[in-house]
């Protein structure tokens, strides 16, 4: 690649380990309300459900409350458990709140970070919630690292919507031709940054077939052999 002077980073599943956090967070909500479900076979259900109403809100098609009760209920039916709609936004509530008390991140997300902050100016563009994307980038002390903080509830549309991305330029101070992102999704990210001219490169995290010509790396340190 030439020179890049910018780098924009999702957070979810690229450098915050959502995956390890969610878990955790549930954990808490399941001991609290005394629901006798194994994480292991919960996460098994909701985690495809989640993406696919993720997916869904990116596209307009469901607001945030829809989003954020649906995914439980939707994961519980399936477990063959029913909740009442109070109690489903009590759950929804505390896994918000519990999410980011537990803060792991990405294997070798920090030592990338360190790398990269000498010699570029670093920022993050986030389709999450923003009442608990900064506290996740405070409590994880990486906060530091990042000039800027795009969020797609802060902006009023959300990745791959070009908008969020001219946004974060025109914020950060960054040209387009000398500025990359990265990030795990391939919709969101990937297809969001090239259709306004931002080089990518995909964090395969989901490990998905992808298109031939998309750069990709498996593990964060391998992004140091494209820049």
């Amino acid at each position: 690649m030439k020179k890049i002077d910018h780098i924009f980073f999702d957070l979810d599943h690229t450098l915050w380990d959502f995956d390890k956090n969610s878990a955790l967070a549930f954990q808490l909500m399941f001991d609290k309300f005394g629901i006798e479900i194994p994480i292991d076979r919960f996460l098994s259900v909701y985690q495809p459900v989640n993406l696919r109403y993720w997916k869904l809100y990116r596209e307009e098609r469901v607001t945030k409350s829809e989003l954020r009760r649906g995914r439980l209920i939707e994961a519980f039916a399936i477990l063959e458990k029913e909740f009442s709609l109070e109690i489903i936004d009590a759950l929804s509530d505390d896994y918000i709140n519990f999410l980011p008390l537990n803060n792991y991140l990405i294997d070798g997300a920090r030592e990338l970070l360190e790398y990269l902050m000498p010699k570029y100016q670093l920022h993050i563009i986030t389709n999450g919630f923003k009442e608990v994307q900064h506290t996740k980038l405070s409590n994880s002390k990486i906060k530091h690292y990042f000039r800027t903080v795009t969020n797609s509830e802060e902006v009023g549309v959300k990745k791959p919507n070009p908008i969020i991305f001219e946004h974060a330029i025109k914020v950060s101070g960054a040209d387009i031709d000398k500025s990359l992102m990265i990030g795990d999704n391939y919709e969101a990210d990937i297809i969001g940054a090239e259709s306004l001219g931002i080089r990518a490169i995909c964090f395969n995290y989901h490990r998905e077939q992808l298109p031939k010509e998309t750069i990709q790396v498996s593990r964060l340190n391998q992004i140091k052999n494209y820049i």
